[in-house]
């Protein structure tokens, strides 16, 4: 626990001696005279605290608290137990109450400012820093943290005054280097960058150069600022140089581009770089161009180059058959290959893409970069358990990589391969426990985040939910974690850094996978609020539609002992966890115990029947839109949650932030129809809410009604098959007897149509398979046939010729919606 005490008693609380503490206590309390002394409970409860007894402490701190409400340092130990308990409110609240009653006291205001800094009251972390600076103005801390106050409220002109006033107080040689100095120096070069101060930046960079202990950023900086300056000839000699330090720094390469303004000599100097990164065999290569794909020109050049070697290289060895020189090696042709079948898989032509990749395997069938790839090519084509097919393969030509390894993982786990990916995780996992459980230990987000989106494909929505929450406990740690670096950098000066981890700490939670982790929790509890799930919806999932009575119950009684079965499996876990628990207890000092006693256990049955899902989601929603509200998808599932719950102003604010991000987005178009016949159909709704929405709407709708305001959405985007999707299912939503004419729609595929990839054709299939036009058995299965043949190794389209074809058929179908898709490795 952080923040120590001025009571003299509370020697062994701060010597974490917890039970001689307890001892003292005892010995204090024992006389008649100090039986109900304030302090003392106090120090007894926050001494419980601990030791892990929470309900024991807090009845003690309360008791010392009412014995001696004027007691500063009551009230400081009731905020130290509060902010054990991450209640940082309600600690601030404390140590402000025992502030009043001891102004001036140095350890309060120092805890008072830890939990400022925390929680981002910055405003309130400058005023206790001026305090502390009042009363301590010899200590560097002082001068530091009011520094850092002012530099975080971007108020640079004051922040750069304080430090340099401090700087001049520090009595350290021109030629002597210091490390903790030329921390200081760099910080204050960092606060005059951020405040565009670029030539006292560079001034103040050449002065001090020689006193800075980190060369490398000194030549970065001057680079930086050489740029911002306009003197490019000098920042592309500095970054000439750095390029010579670290060829591998793409950093540097951006900089001597902008310095030296290069022309266009494109086709020369591609054909010159290609051929020697082929000769010499380089992977990377296609990694390395695949920034260029944005441009048609340059794709075009680089594919007439390439498929120009891979000709010419058949026939006489040599890159071009017109060259006299030496023969290239065999390897040459099968790189260029590799090359090819990387450049045709990115382009969509996945079937070219195979045979390049198949030709390069047949010349060299132990490479494992090239099962890798066509596991890749297989996953863009939609056919996921093939790709996992592939990667096993891969990884089994060097079981010792673990990147191969977890690579292998992900692919089975967006096969929905569930259990085969932890086995292939436990190859690198600790020996005695669950790979799962170590994978958790270890915050390995990648993996959760994908087991959360298997389970979810899988109807396993409570295997799910734990996944989702155990991302989001991850980030929780993550953010309580800094608590101890507000104190321990400024004793170390490692300025920058620090404030780098706070600037990070603010936007943690914009990373990808707590953005995965929310999207799926909440998608499963809108789900969950749908559908509740009861006690016997598992034995109702069961199809029974064309079972006997018979079977059925044969079939409920498989499923009953498979049920029990995995019910031991898990005590026996259960019991070795519980096993490894207490080995690991032993070797733990006792008088070391954590402060926080054990989390709550994630059990998957309480999480998939919550009483309120609505709620819970709201939960992971709210990280969303505070730090994500560029993205259009928080806003629509803040839609999609605020329409359950009939909170129609909320539901307002959602689709006008969303419509201000992009507002031809054809999953908002759905929810625009879905909200205005809701305000339609509300006709009890308040005065003021009712005039608010109709203003409102009247401005996005123009006056049209929705049959009007969908038809034109249909016509003004008749080239893509997404809005085509959306306007047809919302014609059916607005008008039943319209099936037909809205089937026909969603599933034209002539060749004006542009994005005719497998992604969206996947979405019509499922729209026509989950009831968002009716009943359409008929219709679906023709349009999956067109569909074949379009793309012949989609796993969702092939024709199922038994019922275990049509059961993953149907998985794969599922989860290609979940963005699998996508051409990131």
């Amino acid at each position: 626990m952080s923040g120590s005490l001025t009571y003299p008693d509370s020697k062994c609380y701060e010597q974490k001696q917890y039970k001689n503490g307890l001892k003292f206590c005892k010995m204090i309390l024992s006389n008649p005279k100090f039986a109900e002394h304030g302090e003392t409970l106090a120090m007894k409860g926050l001494t419980l605290n601990c030791l892990g007894k929470k309900e024991e402490a807090y009845e003690f701190v309360r008791k010392g608290l009412r014995n001696d409400v004027k007691s500063h340092v009551c009230w400081h130990v009731y905020g130290l137990l509060q902010r054990s308990d991450k209640k940082y409110d309600e600690a601030i609240k404390c140590y402000r109450n025992a502030l009043k009653l001891d102004k001036d006291n140095l350890q309060i205001l120092r805890d008072l400012s830890l939990l400022q800094i925390q929680m981002r009251d910055l405003e309130g972390y400058r005023e206790t820093r001026y305090q502390l600076l009042q009363l301590r103005p010899t200590q560097r801390a002082s001068w530091i943290g009011y520094a850092i106050a002012y530099h975080l409220l971007k108020d640079y002109d004051m922040a750069l005054k304080l430090l340099e006033e401090f700087r001049k107080t520090q009595q350290i040689p021109p030629n002597k280097i210091d490390y903790e100095y030329s921390e200081l120096i760099l910080y204050q070069n960092q606060v005059m960058r951020e405040a565009d101060l670029f030539q006292e930046s560079l001034e103040h960079i050449e002065t001090y150069e020689k006193q800075i202990c980190d060369k490398l950023i000194v030549e970065e900086i001057k680079g930086e600022v050489l740029l911002k300056l306009g003197r490019l000839k000098e920042a592309g000699q500095v970054y000439k140089e750095l390029i010579e330090r670290n060829a591998e720094n793409w950093y540097y390469y951006e900089g001597l581009e902008k310095a030296l303004q290069p022309s266009e000599k494109f086709r020369e100097l591609m054909d010159k770089f290609l051929r020697v990164n082929f000769s010499k065999g380089c992977p990377p290569l296609f990694t390395t161009l695949k920034s260029l794909y944005y441009n048609p020109e340059k794709v075009s050049t680089i594919q007439e180059l390439v498929t120009g070697y891979e000709a010419s290289l058949k026939i006489c060895d040599l890159f071009s058959p017109c060259e006299n020189g030496e023969k290239e090696p065999p390897t040459t042709l099968l790189w260029v290959r590799y090359f090819l079948a990387q450049h045709f898989d990115k382009l969509g032509q996945c079937s070219l893409a195979l045979d390049y990749i198949n030709a390069a395997i047949a010349s060299t069938p132990t490479l494992i970069e090239l099962f890798y790839l066509k596991a890749k090519i297989y996953k863009h084509v939609g056919n996921l358990k093939e790709a996992a097919k592939w990667m096993d393969e891969a990884q089994s030509l060097d079981t010792a990589d673990r990147f191969i390894n977890s690579k292998c993982a992900k692919y089975m786990l967006r096969a929905n391969m569930v259990k085969d990916a932890e086995e292939m995780c436990s190859k690198f996992t600790r020996e005695g426990t669950s790979a799962m459980e170590n994978l958790n230990e270890m915050q390995c987000m990648w993996f959760q985040t994908e087991c959360a989106a298997a389970y979810q494909r899988l109807g396993k929505y409570g295997d799910a939910l734990k996944k989702c929450h155990e991302v989001e406990r991850h980030f929780f740690e993550i953010t309580d974690d800094q608590f101890d670096f507000h104190t321990y950098c400024m004793r170390k000066m490692t300025l920058r850094a620090y404030v780098d981890l706070l600037r990070l700490e603010d936007v943690l939670r914009k990373h990808t996978f707590y953005f995965k982790a929310a999207r799926s929790a909440i998608e499963i509890y809108l789900k969950l609020h749908d559908n509740p799930l009861t006690n016997e919806s598992k034995e109702q999932e069961v199809n029974s539609e064309n079972l006997s009575a018979k079977e059925l119950k044969k079939m409920l009684s498989k499923q009953r002992r498979a049920q029990k079965k995995a019910k031991l499996e898990e005590e026996r876990k259960h019991a070795e966890r519980e096993r490894q628990q207490k080995n690991q207890k032993k070797k733990r000092d006792e008088e070391e115990e954590e402060t926080s006693g054990p989390r709550e256990e994630l059990v998957p049955e309480k999480l998939e029947r919550v009483e309120n899902p609505l709620e819970e989601a709201i939960k992971f929603l709210i990280p969303l839109k505070n730090l994500i509200g560029d993205n259009i998808d928080t806003h629509l599932l803040a839609f999609e949650i605020y329409f359950r719950k009939g909170k129609f102003l909320l539901m307002l604010q959602s689709v006008k932030r969303a419509f201000a991000i992009n507002s031809n987005n054809p999953w908002l178009h759905e929810c625009l129809i879905k909200f205005s016949k809701a305000v339609s159909d509300h006709s009890n709704l308040p005065e003021t809410v009712s005039k608010v929405l109709t203003q409102e709407m009247q401005k996005i709708f123009v006056n049209k009604n929705l049959e009007s305001f969908n038809e034109e959405f249909l016509k003004h985007n008749a080239t893509s098959i997404q809005h085509q999707l959306s306007g047809a299912k919302m014609m059916y939503f607005l008008d039943k007897s319209r099936q037909e004419k809205a089937i026909a729609i969603a599933t034209r595929l002539d060749k004006n149509m542009r994005d005719k990839n497998v992604k969206t054709l996947t979405k019509v299939s499922e729209a026509l398979l989950d009831g968002s036009f009716g009943s359409c058995h008929t219709q679906c299965e023709e349009y999956q046939a067109t569909c074949h043949k379009l793309f012949p190794f989609t796993s969702a389209f092939m024709p199922a010729t038994n019922e275990d074809d049509s059961s993953i058929a149907s998985v794969n179908h599922t989860a290609i919606n979940h963005d699998v898709l996508s051409n990131e490795i």
